[in-house]
């Protein structure tokens, strides 16, 4: 049973994920078809990313309100239905509207998955537990771009979206059948004010960064809806510090793991959220790979993250978090500079090694960063703790995007030439150094921090359990760690 609840909850990332690479491939043939161009299209995953910034801070709440596995199978329900909405899409305006219908539902899923999780795992199981619900979730971006480029070519590009409703059906039966029932924490009445700020703070600052990365409207839209979204977020802090029981609680910041790990994950963010966008853009552009070669090439990625999930609770028990997060927040940047420095001449089974390599390390981060997270919080304070975690990737993943699309251009223009193999190396140097900015809240960290949950020993901590054993009469026989 251990496993059996993250890989029924996996079941909403698994859809999630596989959703956000499959539609990638098919891009220009949904915009022949409903009379758009690929780039206004863009417009939709932005109005994806605003559901999510909208609706995930109140995920928490609604759980409270109304049962965890109620809202969580009522979610996946809404996903399904915001599918066959986008396949039966005839126009712009709806083909974006029911992206944000999926948005509300996938808003829902990821943080309620991880809330569940917290709420019937023991503490000392939760590495593992992470590792098991995201494996699916990783099998959906290997199987999403081939998936999407096989019925896009043979069948048509309504059947990427139609794929989740049998998925989707699936998990509901699942839920209703093996999950518990989920214990709900004290209801407070909804901060009202603080829904609205938040809302207006995410969507904003989402929006606007996502139009800073795909110029299908004027710059100054961009630039005001940033500035709406930080001008909102500036009131809310301090309007959140003078009631007892915010929507998102940035007392929750005092606590030195959760701290650590969505402020390190935050940069950490910059790099693997900017690679997506700049790594098939390289190779397509600068290298002349078709999207076809691109995605063999890129989807080893997902193989190298799968593989970590069975070492994962290993490593974290023989090094601990702060190790092994600080590694791989250097080591990632690493990856991403060695990656910049592919040239057309570099050989694809090169590339394909660092690009697993790159992976391995990556899904070896995330699952630790879930952990540590939430490793002493509070049960009672699980559900706030978890919407923040979950509102701040979209925001990075934003950020990482335009700041590469940014940093694109201005090469570009300032070699006064057109976009080429140059321009991608520069970017992605930049955006590397910038990741590695996610090791300083590491380095502030306890050796032994979350020791509880990764099982990991310190060898003060290993001497004195030694010492504790030798005065219970037990000196011949050491204690196994």
């Amino acid at each position: 049973m251990s496993r059996l609840i993250p890989l029924i909850l996996a079941v909403a990332l698994f859809m999630e994920n596989m959703d956000a690479t499959v539609i990638a491939t098919s891009l220009p043939a949904i915009a022949a078809d409903i009379g758009s161009t690929p780039v206004a299209l863009k417009l939709a995953f932005t109005a994806y990313f605003v559901a999510l910034a909208i609706f995930i801070p109140m995920s928490a709440w609604l759980a409270d309100k109304f049962g965890a596995k109620n809202v969580f199978r009522g979610a996946i329900l809404v996903f399904v239905v915001g599918s066959i909405a986008c396949a039966f899409a005839g126009s712009l305006h709806e083909f974006v509207m029911a992206r944000f219908l999926k948005g509300m539902g996938g808003a829902m899923m990821t943080p309620l998955a991880r809330l569940i999780l917290l709420r019937t795992t023991p503490r000392t199981e939760l590495v593992n537990a992470m590792a098991w619900l995201t494996i699916p979730a990783l099998i959906g971006p290997t199987l999403g771009p081939p998936i999407g480029g096989f019925l896009t070519t043979f069948l048509s590009w309504h059947w990427i979206f139609l794929i989740n409703v049998p998925i989707g059906l699936l998990g509901v039966v699942l839920i209703t059948k093996f999950l518990p029932h989920v214990e709900s924490a004290e209801l407070h009445p909804i901060d009202f004010l603080g829904l609205v700020l938040c809302a207006v703070a995410f969507s904003g600052i989402v929006f606007g960064l996502s139009l800073l990365s795909m110029p299908v409207l004027p710059l100054w839209i961009a630039i005001a809806s940033t500035a709406i979204g930080v001008a909102a977020v500036l009131i809310y802090i301090p309007y959140s510090l003078r009631i007892d029981h915010p929507l998102l609680d940035p007392r929750l910041f005092l606590q030195p793991t959760y701290r650590a790990a969505v402020l390190g994950t935050a940069f950490f963010l910059i790099a693997a959220g900017a690679t997506p966008f700049l790594l098939p853009l390289m190779l397509q552009v600068g290298f002349g790979y078709s999207p076809f070669e691109t995605g063999l090439i890129t989807f080893v990625a997902s193989l190298g993250a799968l593989a970590m999930k069975f070492m994962a609770k290993p490593i974290y028990e023989r090094i601990g978090f702060r190790t092994a997060l600080l590694a791989a927040a250097i080591l990632s940047p690493i990856g991403m500079a060695i990656q910049g420095s592919f040239v057309a001449q570099t050989p694809i089974v090169v590339m394909m090694l660092v690009i697993f390599l790159v992976g391995l390390v990556r899904s070896m981060y995330f699952t630790g960063q879930n952990a540590l997270a939430f490793a002493d919080i509070e049960d009672d304070q699980a559900g706030p703790a978890t919407a923040i975690h979950s509102v701040m990737r979209p925001i990075a993943t934003a950020l990482a995007v335009a700041m590469a699309g940014g940093v694109l251009e201005l090469s570009s223009h300032l070699r006064g030439e057109p976009l080429g193999v140059i321009d991608f190396h520069v970017a992605f140097y930049v955006i590397a150094a910038i990741s590695l900015l996610a090791v300083i809240p590491y380095l502030r960290l306890a050796k032994d921090a979350g020791s509880e949950v990764s099982g990991h020993r310190t060898a003060a901590q290993r001497a004195a359990a030694l010492e504790k054993a030798s005065e219970k009469g037990f000196e011949g026989r050491a204690p196994r760690f």
